[in-house]
């Protein structure tokens, strides 16, 4: 790895799609002089989501090339909401609203940059720390005057909306004087030369960069990461449930690992390229297996589900996952003591009924009333095309009453609906 270059590495992984300047590669090579790289992230949430971690990876990379990652949570441009990407103004967030979903992102920023001891420390910061005490004139007068609107107005996250219905607000179109303030901060004050971010981010980037350039009178660089899509164009990190969050608060080990376990197989490859450190001439020689007779169906996807789980959520983590994942097997007989289901329900979306509420009822009763599915005609749907499983039994007949023999350890019932969705009801 050391005679490599971080971005031939990159590029061979598809995680570069532009650089502000080849000569990028050649300081990458310096291995007298570490980069410092930076890349941001809004708190627009209390986690980030699996889209966001083709930029974590940026990161890791960099830092795995023994460069310095920086890793930037906007409390300060949060407070804005980038309009890049969006066909309407986000909702302003409160201050305590930005200030859990900060903490929350800066956790999951740890989980992947705290993993190799070896590498470069990383370096966390939050805009918000220079941006509180910025008056509005100083800020006009010291950055704004900098930045020409025709220029502004050619970005293609602004030139998008301004043709919209929507249009865009004042405080939207200042957001890359935000950002592009960051990066000349970061530099003056931290030696910050390079920021990586989305496709989506080009147009702030480069802002930056020249912001740096006009007020610094110095160089530095800038590196877009594809958005990670499917092959179809649609964005991954989407299920039936919303987006696919890192943090184990949002959603459970299993049902991540189980998102990145139903990839499709014309995906499966990029992702072992863009989402883990797996060497590529393993991934390729993978790759051949799938044409081969023989192959069993998922095998790459289930070293993907693994290999980004632990990254994600740990050895522990990945654990509790493969636990839940055997114990709900399509067909396998239901075994475990109470202790061990009442964990299940951590990983599986879980309701606790009392006795009188399940006991003698109809299967498509208890099941809307749990909130599993919508209606009871959607179970009624279910059952008849041969999709509902109550403790890994097809249930067949819509009139079937659940009775305490149907009990796990006399307390629990699990379903399944359909091949993907499983859910667990404790019984009171």
């Amino acid at each position: 790895m050391t005679e490599q270059n971080v971005i031939t590495v990159l590029e061979e992984r598809g995680l570069i799609e532009a650089i502000t300047d080849p000569e990028l590669k050649k300081m990458a090579q310096d291995k007298t002089k570490p980069l410092k790289v930076y890349c941001g992230f809004d708190p627009t949430a209390e986690s980030l989501h699996l889209g966001n971690m083709v930029a974590i990876m940026g990161l890791a990379w960099f830092q795995r090339f023994h460069h310095v990652p920086v890793a930037l949570v906007g409390g300060a441009t949060g407070m804005i909401g980038d309009p890049s990407g969006k066909a309407q103004e986000r909702a302003l967030l409160d201050a305590e609203t930005l200030q859990r979903n900060v903490q929350g992102i800066k956790k999951n920023l740890e989980r992947v940059l705290l993993q190799d001891q070896k590498s470069a420390h990383p370096i966390f910061l939050n805009n918000y720390d220079w941006f509180k005490d910025f008056s509005f004139i100083t800020f006009l007068r010291e950055v704004g005057k900098h930045f020409r609107i025709g220029t502004m107005l050619g970005k293609e996250s602004v030139r998008a909306r301004m043709q919209s219905e929507e249009g865009m607000s004042f405080t939207e179109f200042s957001y890359q004087l935000l950002q592009a303030y960051d990066f000349l901060y970061l530099f003056e004050n931290h030696g910050v030369t390079v920021q990586i971010g989305g496709s989506d981010q080009w147009g702030n980037i480069t802002a930056g960069c020249d912001l740096v350039r006009k007020l610094a009178g110095a160089q530095v660089f800038g590196a877009t990461i594809p958005l990670l899509v499917k092959s179809d164009g649609q964005k991954f990190g989407k299920s039936e449930k919303g987006a696919v969050w890192l943090s184990s608060e949002k959603l459970s080990p299993y049902e991540f690992y189980q998102y990145l376990f139903r990839v499709e197989d014309r995906d499966v490859v990029k992702l072992l390229k863009m989402l883990t450190f797996m060497d590529l001439q393993e991934i390729h020689r993978l790759e051949k297996t799938m044409q081969k007779e023989g192959y069993v169906p998922n095998t790459l996807q289930k070293i993907l589900a693994e290999e980004v789980t632990k990254l994600i959520h740990g050895e522990e983590g990945l654990l509790k996952a493969l636990q839940a994942t055997h114990a709900v097997m399509p067909g396998k007989l239901i075994e475990g003591n109470a202790e061990e289901l009442r964990a299940l329900m951590k990983e599986l979306p879980s309701t606790k009924l009392t006795k009188e509420a399940v006991d003698q009822k109809k299967v498509i009763d208890v099941v809307a009333l749990a909130g599993f599915l919508p209606s009871k005609g959607e179970v009624r749907r279910l059952i008849k095309n041969g999709g509902l499983y109550l403790n890994n039994q097809k249930i067949e007949d819509e009139n079937y009453v659940i009775s305490s023999q149907d009990y796990i350890e006399g307390q629990f019932l699990l379903f399944a609906f359909g091949k993907k969705n499983k859910a667990l009801i404790e019984v009171e």
